[in-house]
């Protein structure tokens, strides 16, 4: 019983000074303005809050987002094969396909993907 609580000591002690020096040794001694300053959607937050702003970084995020979605939508449809009527499973495949194809040409097509300004 002794050696056992000796151990659980011993360990205690050996894990405190881990974290000690895991907790010195992670401390960052160089500070940097870019470093410590929030990064908000490419802009400097330092400069005046006027400044007029791109809007093509919310237009790439709600792409994003709309896209990602679809993929999620995707996904379980390889599951569900097998559980459904492959005419009906291949129809609405391909028309939802269908639909995210032709909402990239269109985003495409009014230059929304593109980043040249």
């Amino acid at each position: 019983m002794l050696m056992l609580s000796t151990m659980t000591l011993i360990i205690m002690i050996i894990t405190i000074v881990v974290m000690m020096l895991a907790t010195l040794l992670s401390k960052k001694t160089l500070t940097d303005r870019e470093k410590c300053s929030p990064f908000e959607c490419g802009f400097d937050p330092m400069n005046s809050s006027r400044l007029p702003f791109s809007l093509r970084f919310f237009l790439i995020a709600i792409i994003f987002l709309i896209f990602d979605v679809e993929i999620a939508l995707l996904l379980p449809m390889i599951m569900i094969i097998k559980s459904s009527n492959l005419i009906n499973w291949t129809i609405t495949s391909l028309f939802f396909i269908f639909i995210l194809i032709v909402g990239l040409y269109h985003e495409w097509n009014q230059g929304a993907l593109e980043w040249n300004e």
